[in-house]
C-alpha cells in the first residue's frame, strides 16, 4: 500500500520519560473511511502514542504524516484546527458549566458586540445532537449528567469540530449496551464520509465486530497491524500478552461462610439514591452489583460507604449494628470503597505514587511524625503486590496507564486491612492481562474471609467471578441471582439479570 493511500501515517515514534522509555519505535497507519483499533496492555503505550498525535506530548523522534503531508501539532487545539480530534479515557469536563459550554469551550460564538451568543451556542449544540440523535438538553448543567451521557456529549464534541480523524479511548467503558450500538451507527455515519477512526478499547467482541484493521502494542513497540477479518479473540490476546490465556477468569475457590453484613431496608435520604434494599454479604463471598445505567448500583455503594447520607435502614456488621456517617467512620468500621472515575475521585494526579499509596492509612505511620520507612515498605509492598509498572515511588501517578493508577488505588485501600471491599467498576478500561491479575486479587481476598460487593456493567465479568448478582432497578432490589440456580452457562442466565434490571424502570 503505498503512502498516499493512507490518512495518518505514525512511523518510528519514541517517547522517553524520566526512567522509562514509554515509546520505542511505535507506528500506526490509518485509512481514511476505516475503524483502526489500537490494542495493548495497560502500559503498552496506546494513550502515549496517541497524545503524541494529539499535541499533548512531544515526541522524541519519529515522523508523522497526514495525507502523505508532514505534521507536527503543538497543542490540542492545534490538532483540533487540522482536523484531529480525541475522546479521552476519563473525562475532564467542567462539572458545574452547562452541556453546551462545555461543548464550546474555548471556542464560544460571539454575537456583534463580542459578547456570548448564548442563543447560537444552544441552537447549534442542540442541532449536533439532534443529528446524532441524542436525547440531551444542551443547557443542563453537565456535572447532573450520569457518566455515560457525559461520555456521549465528548463523543458529540469531537464531531463537532468536523474533524477527518477520531480518537476515541474506551468509549464503551461507561455506556449502555443500547448506547453502545448509537455509538456504533454513529461510526459508522462518520467512516462512510471518509473519516478516519482511531478506536482503543480491551472488549474483544467489539473489536472484531466493528474494526477493519487492529494494530497491537507491548512496551511501548509496534508489535502487529492485521486485518480484523483475519483474527480472532485469543490471536489478539497472544499478541498482546506475549503468552497463551486459555480462560479469562481465574478458578474459583473461596468458601462463602457466615454472614458479615446484613442490611436491612437501606435508603438513602437524598434523591437519587437507592431504597427499601434489603441484602447480606457473607464472609468469603464476592456479591455481583447489576443494573442498567440509573440503576443507582453506585448510590447503593456510596451510602453503605458514608458518603451518601443514609435516610432510613439498618446496617449490621456480624450482629453488631454500625453506622457510616461518614467515610472515616466507615473505614473505621473495616469498609474500604474503589470508585468508578479513577481521575474524579480515585487519584491525586499531581502527587506521587507513595502519596497515593498510604494516604488512606496515614494514622497508621505515627504522630506528630510520620515514618519514612513503614510507608515507603507499604508503597514498595502495593508496587510489588498489584504488579504495578513504574520506574520508582516517587513518579506522578498521573504519568501511569489507568490500569497501573487501578492498582495503586486498590493497593491504598487494601493497606487498610479492611473486611468489607466496596468495588465500583473495578476493571473499567483496564486491559485483559491486568484484569485476570484484579480478579486473582478479588478472589484472594473472598478466600481470606473478606466480603467484597462489586458493581459491574460487564455481564461475563459479574458471571466469572460472583457467588451471588444482586440486580438493582431504578433505586430497587429486583432481585438477587444464586450461583448454582441460576448460573452455569445456561443460554437465559444473562436474560434473566437484564429482565430484573429492568422491573422497575
Amino acid at each position: 500500500m503505498s503512502e498516499q493511500q493512507y490518512l495518518l501515517e505514525m512511523l518510528d515514534i519514541e517517547k522517553q520519560f524520566p526512567g522509562v522509555k514509554a515509546l520505542d519505535g511505535a507506528k500506526l497507519q490509518l485509512r481514511a473511511g476505516t475503524v483502526h483499533a489500537l490494542m495493548g496492555e495497560n502500559g503498552a503505550g496506546k494513550s502515549t502514542l496517541m497524545k503524541c498525535l494529539f499535541g499533548i506530548y512531544t515526541r522524541d523522534g519519529g515522523t508523522i504524516s497526514m495525507n502523505g503531508q508532514p505534521v507536527t501539532f503543538t497543542s490540542p487545539r492545534d490538532a483540533l484546527d487540522n482536523g484531529v480530534a480525541m475522546v479521552h479515557q476519563e473525562l475532564n469536563q467542567v462539572l458545574r458549566r452547562s452541556v453546551m459550554e462545555n461543548v464550546y469551550l474555548g471556542r464560544f460564538p460571539l454575537n456583534k458586540l463580542g459578547m456570548v451568543d448564548a442563543r447560537k451556542m444552544y441552537q447549534e449544540t442542540k442541532a449536533i445532537f439532534d443529528d446524532l440523535e441524542i436525547d440531551v438538553d444542551p443547557r443542563q448543567i453537565i456535572g447532573e449528567l450520569s457518566v455515560s451521557k457525559r461520555q456521549m456529549v465528548e463523543i458529540a464534541k469531537a464531531v463537532s469540530y468536523d474533524a477527518k480523524i477520531l480518537v476515541l479511548d474506551e468509549p464503551t467503558s461507561s455506556l449502555t449496551e443500547d448506547e453502545v450500538e448509537h455509538l456504533f451507527r454513529i461510526m459508522k455515519r462518520l467512516t462512510a464520509k471518509g473519516v478516519g477512526i482511531i478506536y482503543i478499547s480491551h472488549k474483544m467482541d467489539e473489536i472484531l465486530r466493528i474494526s477493519d484493521d487492529v494494530t497491537i502494542m507491548r512496551d511501548g513497540q509496534w508489535v502487529a497491524t492485521k486485518a480484523a477479518k483475519d483474527l480472532t479473540t485469543d490471536e489478539i490476546i497472544r499478541l498482546m500478552v506475549n503468552r497463551e490465556m486459555s480462560n479469562r477468569f481465574p478458578p474459583k475457590h473461596n468458601k462463602v461462610g457466615k454472614v458479615l453484613l446484613d442490611v436491612k431496608g437501606l435508603t438513602g435520604m437524598y434523591e437519587p439514591t437507592c431504597h427499601d434494599v434489603t441484602f447480606q454479604l457473607h464472609e468469603g463471598e464476592v456479591l455481583g452489583v447489576a443494573g442498567l445505567v440509573g440503576s443507582r448500583r453506585t448510590e447503593l455503594l456510596n451510602t453503605l460507604f458514608g458518603y451518601f447520607t443514609k435516610g432510613g435502614g439498618e446496617v449490621d456488621m456480624r450482629g453488631e449494628k454500625i453506622e457510616n456517617v461518614t467515610t472515616d467512620e466507615a473505614r473505621n468500621n473495616g469498609f474500604a470503597l474503589i470508585t468508578e472515575e479513577r481521575r474524579a475521585t480515585g487519584i491525586f494526579g499531581e502527587a506521587s505514587i507513595l502519596f497515593n499509596s498510604i494516604i488512606a492509612n496515614v494514622n497508621a505511620y505515627g504522630k506528630p511524625l510520620l515514618s519514612a520507612g513503614k510507608m515507603n515498605k507499604d508503597t514498595a509492598w502495593v508496587i510489588d503486590s498489584m504488579h504495578v509498572k513504574t520506574p520508582s515511588q516517587r513518579t506522578h501517578i498521573k504519568s501511569l496507564s489507568g490500569g497501573n493508577q487501578q492498582k495503586v488505588i486498590i493497593g491504598r485501600w487494601l493497606l487498610t486491612q479492611p473486611d468489607v471491599l466496596l468495588l465500583d467498576e473495578p476493571t473499567r478500561g483496564i486491559d485483559v492481562g491486568s484484569k485476570y491479575e484484579i480478579y486473582e486479587l478479588i478472589l484472594n481476598l473472598a478466600e481470606q474471609g473478606k466480603g467484597v460487593m462489586m458493581v459491574s456493567s460487564e455481564m461475563p465479568e459479574l458471571l466469572g467471578i460472583c457467588d451471588r448478582i444482586l440486580v438493582m432497578s431504578n433505586g430497587r432490589l429486583a432481585g438477587i441471582v444464586e450461583r448454582g440456580k441460576d448460573f452455569g452457562g445456561i443460554p437465559g442466565e444473562q436474560e434473566t439479570i437484564m429482565a430484573l434490571a429492568a422491573k422497575y424502570v
